[in-house]
């Protein structure tokens, strides 16, 4: 097995010519071959310090490409051999995995998810083991990125990351859309017109970022769906904001008036028109969308972990109620999330 920790020097612009010259540059290949030590140092330049590791005996057979570089960059990655590839530190960007041949497992924050297709984000600690055949889009979103998209919807710069779930469910209808939206950037970064054309590649770049704040799962869903200018009053926002920050703590209506700096009547009449809810129904469905997170990043049951937990863990003690929330906002039941079994239609 081999171990390389990649946390060193930058390499040299010549580092590489591991990908030859002629058509293979021009489509942007960054690197083939069998040189470990100077694969992990390009995929370090361009993600981020961590360690590989070659867990086969037959060799590396490496491909690394640049699809696009930009506010959000696109590449492709295969290692040709099976391998562990770990992070130095929590990620300070948004790193998305959108696998196109074979097969492997990520892991977030130390719990492996039901699927390798999956959004990890800033302080996030990613590890990955993939197949000796499997080949891997990677999106990179970084942090300021997701940010501002939000500070035009929510009228302020959010002042923590925000947590998507981490698996991302080519089921439902709008993700599926956006991974459709993927897959014409691709194609649309090896076209000529993308180098002729900037302001149409950005244009790009801000509809996939903005297509995911609205196809994947967040803890600012309900605030965020469908606004593309700030159109929620600030009390209403710092409200939605005070939700997702503290979705874990018991928290009444109280708290949320407090911290959106108005009395309990106004945040109520301010949810009702402006986000046809209730304040607590806003902030059960920021708790219904963590819960659903955690059971899916443990779907399968490879963490010992049950519907229980999670439902304690986000407030819910009542775990028949929680389960016909759940089913009225998902189509399903907790368990069957848990299980990673689709509901018959």
């Amino acid at each position: 097995m081999s171990d390389i920790n990649a946390d060193g020097a930058d390499r040299a612009d010549g580092a590489e010519a591991g990908a030859g010259d002629g058509d293979e540059r021009r489509r942007g290949f960054l690197f083939r071959g069998r040189d470990v030590e100077e694969l992990s140092d390009l995929i370090r330049v361009r993600f981020a310090p961590h360690r590989l590791s070659v867990l086969a005996d037959h060799p590396l057979e490496g491909r690394f490409r640049c699809v696009h570089a930009g506010e959000v960059a696109m590449y492709e990655l295969g290692y040709g051999s099976e391998v562990d590839v770990v992070p130095e530190a929590p990620l300070d960007f948004y790193n998305i995995h959108i696998p196109l041949a074979g097969g492997g497992t990520v892991t977030v924050n130390g719990k492996p998810l039901s699927s390798p297709l999956s959004i990890a984000g800033p302080e996030q600690k990613l590890g990955m083991r993939w197949s000796h055949d499997s080949v891997n889009r990677t999106l990179i979103i970084p942090r300021q990125g997701i940010d501002q998209a939000l500070a035009v919807r929510l009228g302020d710069l959010p002042s923590r990351p925000l947590d998507f779930e981490s698996v991302l469910d080519d089921r439902a209808a709008a993700l599926k859309a956006w991974l459709s939206v993927v897959e014409h950037f691709a194609a649309f970064a090896d076209s000529d017109l993308a180098t002729r054309s900037p302001l149409a590649m950005q244009h790009f770049e801000q509809l996939l970022v903005n297509g995911l704040l609205d196809a994947q799962p967040h803890m600012l869903g309900e605030a965020v769906a469908g606004r593309g200018c700030a159109a929620l009053p600030s009390a209403v926002r710092r409200a939605a904001a005070f939700c997702a920050e503290h979705a874990g703590e018991p928290i009444s209506v109280g708290d949320m008036a407090q911290a959106a700096r108005v009395g309990v009547r106004s945040l109520r009449e301010g949810f009702r028109r402006h986000m046809d809810t209730t304040p607590l129904a806003y902030l059960r469905s920021v708790r219904l969308d963590l819960a659903r997170r955690d059971l899916l990043a443990d779907a399968g049951g490879r963490a010992p972990q049950t519907v229980t937990d999670v439902a304690l863990r986000w407030g819910f003690t009542h775990l028949g109620r929680f389960t016909g929330h759940y089913r009225k906002a998902y189509g399903e039941t907790p368990s069957q999330t848990l299980r990673g079994v689709r509901p018959a239609h």
